[in-house]
C-alpha cells in the first residue's frame, strides 16, 4: 500500500531539513545532564512548551509564584502538558480519541462542557479529521518531522473544535514527535521557536492551509527548523541543569 505521505520527501529542501532536524535532538540526547537527568529536563522542556504554547493562543507566558493559574488559556495548556505522557498510547492507537481529551483539557475553562471533545459541526472536518488520524495509527511511515508537521498544520487549517485549537495542534505536533521515537523523551521545545517568530509561524501555516505544494513545502522545512531550534533550546536546559 503506497504512503500517502512518502511523496512529501521528494519535495525541494525536506529531506536535507528532515536529517539535520534528526540529528539536532539526537544530539541533545546525548548530552550528560540527559543521560540519567531527563525526567528533570523533560519536566521542564514540558512547562516551557505549555507556556509559549498558550502565548500563541493570546494566553499570558508567567505562571503566578503561588502557582494558581487564573487565565483559561495558560490554564488548558499546563494541563495539556502535564497528560500527554499518559495519552501518548491512547494518540498511538486511536488518535481522535486523544484529540477529544486534549480539547476537553485546553477548552475546559473556555466553552461550556456540552461542546467539550466535539469536532465543530462543519463540511468535511470529521473525514479529514478521519484521514489524519488513519496516518497517525500507522496509515504512514513517514519520518517524525513530517508526520509531526502535518498533524500540526492539518489541524491549524482545519480548527477542528473552534476553540483552543492552536494549544490542541501544537501538543499533537508535540505527541507526534514522540511517538515516532524522534525525541522520545520530549526533550525538544519547538514551540519556544514558533513563539519567538509567531509572525513567520502564523504565515507559514496559513501557506500549508492554502494547499499548494510551496506552502506544503515551506511549512514542513519551517517545522523542521523548529524542532533544532527547540534542540537549541532543550541543550540549554539541558547546560543548567548540570
Amino acid at each position: 500500500m503506497t504512503d500517502p505521505l512518502a511523496p512529501l520527501l521528494d519535495l525541494p529542501g525536506v529531506s536535507d531539513a528532515v536529517e539535520r532536524a534528526r540529528n539536532a535532538v539526537a544530539e541533545v540526547h546525548r548530552h550528560p545532564a540527559n543521560r540519567r537527568g531527563w525526567p528533570t529536563t523533560a519536566a521542564e522542556a514540558s512547562v516551557r512548551a505549555a507556556r509559549a504554547s498558550a502565548v500563541l493562543d493570546g494566553g499570558p507566558a508567567d505562571i503566578p509564584e503561588d502557582g494558581g493559574v487564573t487565565d483559561p488559556v495558560l490554564a488548558g495548556a499546563l494541563r495539556v502538558a502535564e497528560a500527554l505522557g499518559p495519552l501518548l498510547p491512547t494518540w498511538e492507537r486511536a488518535p481522535m480519541q486523544a484529540l477529544a481529551k486534549l480539547h476537553v483539557l485546553a477548552a475546559a475553562d473556555l466553552v461550556h462542557s456540552d461542546h467539550l471533545g466535539r469536532p465543530r459541526p462543519g463540511l468535511g472536518v470529521t473525514s479529514r479529521l478521519d484521514l489524519l488520524a488513519g496516518l497517525v495509527a500507522g496509515g504512514s511511515k513517514a519520518p517524525g518531522p513530517v508526520l509531526a508537521a502535518i498533524v500540526h498544520g492539518e489541524l491549524l487549517a482545519l480548527k477542528p473544535f473552534g476553540a483552543a485549537d492552536g494549544v490542541i495542534a501544537r501538543a499533537a505536533a508535540r505527541l507526534t514527535l514522540i511517538s515516532t521515537g524522534l525525541d522520545q523523551k520530549g526533550l525538544a521545545v519547538p514551540e519556544v521557536a514558533f513563539l519567538r517568530r509567531a509572525e513567520v509561524y502564523r504565515a507559514k501555516a496559513a501557506a500549508f492551509a492554502s494547499g499548494g505544494p510551496d506552502g506544503v513545502t515551506e511549512w514542513i522545512v519551517y517545522s523542521c527548523e523548529a524542532i533544532e531550534a527547540g534542540a537549541r533550546e532543550a541543550t540549554g536546559i539541558a547546560d543548567a541543569a548540570g
